[in-house]
């Protein structure tokens, strides 16, 4: 710095000037100047991260640098560093999971484990965990039915129910429903007769019809057909006559 004392006299103290060869801009009266200003004083770092004012003049403001205490390649100049990067910030689980950032260094990625609040034993990390598993999605039904889970968590499993598409209020659990019951499965009709079952509907019974294979224009619903007359039921050779129907 430099001095001027402007009135020399006993009697004018502290009247003398101290400027900053810096800066002539900066000085003060009766005393020395503030030529420098370290801005790292002001703590603009933070507790985490070392500050560092090259210049510390009042010309040069805005250029000190933080750098981070776990890892001093990570600086930034004229405010605090990055130096931590919670990944769960950005609530990478869901809201149906917690997540947890072990170490939470912009070099450490993809380390958070998510852990499902439903059963804290399902745990993923880097990536949401799976907290549910809906059964029908492989289709467990068929195409005929419909399927519902009603709990998808992977401690209720075997609980999907299967509903009959033409009557809903056919259903099972864990497994197909009984859609369809076709009465001519049993051979209701017998081997010369055939048989058809126009609706195979558990609730429609007794409606298959049998048909006469040698005449189909004989049949009969719910009950086999009678595909054969024997002329001699009507006694037609009287009471001493034996009678035989050769053609039946």
């Amino acid at each position: 710095q430099t001095c001027n004392d402007p009135d020399t006299s006993p009697k004018s103290l502290k009247d003398f000037r101290c400027t900053c060869k810096s800066d002539g801009s900066l000085n003060a009266v009766g005393t020395a100047a503030t030529c420098t200003l370290d801005e790292c004083l002001m703590m603009p770092c933070g507790s985490d991260q070392t500050c560092d004012d090259p210049q510390q003049g009042y010309a040069s403001q805005g250029d000190f640098i933080c750098s981070c205490i776990s890892d001093p390649m990570i600086k930034k100049t004229g405010s605090s560093a990055v130096c931590s990067k919670d990944e769960c910030d950005t609530n990478p689980c869901g809201n149906d999971q917690t997540c947890l950032d072990p170490d939470p260094s912009p070099k450490s990625i993809k380390d958070y484990t998510c852990t499902c609040i439903s059963d804290s034993s399902l745990i993923s990390t880097g990536t949401a965990a799976t907290c549910s598993l809906d059964e029908c999605v492989g289709d467990p039904c068929g195409s005929s039915q419909t399927c519902n889970d009603p709990d998808t968590s992977y401690s209720s499993q075997h609980d999907y129910v299967c509903s009959c598409v033409n009557d809903t209020s056919i259903k099972k659990v864990d497994g197909k429903a009984v859609c369809t019951k076709d009465e001519c499965l049993q051979s209701p009709c017998g081997v010369n007769q055939t048989c058809s079952d126009p609706d195979p509907s558990p609730k429609s019974l007794k409606d298959f019809v049998c048909s006469c294979k040698a005449d189909p224009t004989v049949s009969a619903t719910g009950t086999s057909a009678t595909c054969v007359k024997d002329e001699c039921d009507s006694m037609p050779c009287g009471m001493n006559q034996t009678c035989l129907d050769p053609n039946t």
